[in-house]
């Protein structure tokens, strides 16, 4: 093979770290920002948090108009982040300057330091032995890491087990049966069913041993049986047909009429039966499998549609994970000069600068290992600003979405408007890439309540007179035709279609099957009364 020498002329993106970390911040969510902070605090010793507002050059939002100084990573093809935001944008950034200010008076107020006596000792509290305690109080001198949560103390609660065992100690018992007792009370799941079989439990216990095996069954017989006894009503139970019997047999009462009896029997003969005839409420297959009537059957449902399911519900300690608006909007004005200000969440905004001290000691100092500490220098101011960064696009993003949706904020979803990621981009001149990753996990709380930015964008759907109806407009339409339906005759897809025809909107079957899948909204067989 012949060599030789060629010349090629190409072009192709170089993402600087810099521009890769704002991109990366730009695409974060509030947690996951606050996670980044905490990380980058810990590492480069030139970031400190600081409780008043920084000035521009360090953070702070005071000066927004001020364009961004550009350097290699402009240059990089993703001009989008440096741009400079609008006066508009500007005018509402100061305006949340002022409201994270007034805000840091109340955080100082409630940390206050104890007050410390001239011999380094701290002052104690009254002793509360008069009140039947020989235990003095507790001293308040805990550090900040074993200081107890107020979340963390209103979230604890008794588990379920905790509840089982402690009802299990009324029960006389020999040391058998309560050893087999405690052994599935531990073995339940957070709902409050036993997966596994008693003698899958027995032979994981007993191994090769067939005498200790048939023992082990014995006493986990016993104890199923009080266990099912104790509340919850339906805990214990293998499946769902098993726990609704077990809640319909505490259901029995000395004062029961013949006829309630009845549908009650009648209910305990349905749960023993295929739960997908249930699902579906196949009357007349219920009806033949009980040996009863449709209309008996019916009652019966009713009764079965009052119980609990899943009996440890309210025993799972589920974290509720609230969600933080990153921008508010407020209305201003009524009737026709009504105007609406987006403003920056102060509580979302990291208040970070630079060091001080060590930028001044490394500025005095040029010796062995200062470039190293210049780098790490340079990586915080950078930090500091690409969070600034972060936050001037997502508020120039809000603007423009409000700017569009004025209707939702006023009327509410039904009079959103269609809307799409290109049309914010070439507004604000940046790449629909860069428009997707600021409404990512990025949430916005408004007069309608706390939505996700992007609630704002919906597909378009043809009307009658030429125009366009949103998507999300739609659902909302579904969804209040489904409210105001008959319970007795709800309402199908076609029918809903049909009503959509009426008001304008061209939405076929199959879309309307779609949206209401994503509503959440059971099919119409489903929705029907019993």
């Amino acid at each position: 093979m012949k060599q030789g020498l060629s010349l090629r002329v190409s072009q192709h993106l170089a993402l600087t770290p810099q521009l890769q970390q704002s991109i990366r911040l730009l695409q974060l969510s509030t947690l996951e920002l606050s996670q980044e902070v905490e990380q980058m605090l810990d590492e480069n010793p030139f970031l400190e948090r600081t409780a008043e507002e920084a000035a521009r050059e360090e953070f702070g939002l005071d000066a927004i108009d001020t364009p961004v100084p550009r350097d290699d990573s402009g240059e990089a093809g993703e001009s989008d982040f440096a741009s400079a935001p609008t006066s508009s944008t500007a005018t509402t950034s100061s305006e949340t300057t002022v409201a994270a200010e007034t805000d840091v008076p109340a955080a100082d107020a409630t940390e206050r330091e104890p007050d410390w006596e001239g011999d380094g000792t701290v002052d104690m509290a009254p002793d509360d032995s008069e009140w039947g305690s020989d235990a003095p109080a507790r001293q308040n001198n805990l550090g900040d890491d074993e200081r107890a949560d107020a979340t963390e103390l209103a979230r604890s609660q008794e588990s379920l087990q905790s509840f089982l065992h402690r009802q299990a100690l009324s029960l006389r018992l020999n040391e058998n049966d309560c050893a087999a007792l405690r052994f599935l009370i531990e073995s339940l799941n957070d709902d409050g069913y036993l997966e596994d079989s008693l003698p899958a439990l027995a032979s994981g216990l007993a191994g090769d041993d067939n005498d200790q095996f048939d023992e082990l069954v014995h006493h986990f017989q016993v104890a199923l049986g009080l266990l099912q006894s104790l509340e919850p009503a339906g805990v214990g139970a293998r499946d769902l047909g098993e726990c609704l019997g077990i809640q319909l047999r505490a259901l029995a009462s000395e004062n029961e009429t013949e006829e309630h009896a009845l549908v009650r029997k009648t209910a305990i003969a349905i749960c023993k039966q295929p739960m997908e005839l249930l699902a579906r409420r196949d009357f007349k297959r219920l009806a033949t499998l009980t040996r009863t009537n449709e209309e008996l059957v019916r009652s019966a449902l009713q009764i079965i549609s009052r119980l609990e399911p899943k009996p440890g519900r309210r025993f799972v300690d589920v974290e509720r994970n609230i969600v933080v608006p990153d921008v508010i909007v407020t209305k201003i004005g009524r009737g026709t000069n009504v105007k609406f200000r987006v403003m920056l969440n102060p509580e979302v905004m990291p208040r970070l600068r630079v060091h001080d001290i060590y930028a001044g000691a490394l500025k005095s100092h040029k010796g062995e290992g200062s470039q190293a500490l210049s780098q790490r220098l340079q990586e915080a101011r950078w930090f500091i600003k690409n969070i600034q960064q972060r936050f001037d696009t997502i508020l120039r993003v809000s603007n423009a979405i409000v700017e569009r949706q004025k209707s939702y904020f006023v009327h509410g979803e039904l009079a959103m408007r269609p809307l799409v990621l290109r049309e914010i981009a070439d507004e604000l001149g940046l790449h629909e890439s860069t428009i997707s990753r600021v409404t990512t996990a990025k949430y916005m709380a408004t007069p309608f309540g706390t939505v996700e930015l992007k609630y704002f964008f919906g597909s378009a759907l043809g009307t009658e007179t030429g125009g366009n109806a949103s998507s999300t407009a739609v659902r909302a339409l579904i969804k209040q035709f489904v409210s105001s339906e008959s319970i007795k005759k709800p309402l199908s897809d076609s029918q809903i279609s049909e009503m959509l025809k009426e008001q304008g909107i061209e939405c076929a079957r199959r879309t309307v099957a779609k949206y209401r899948e994503a509503l959440r909204i059971a099919p119409a067989n489903l929705r029907k009364a019993l």
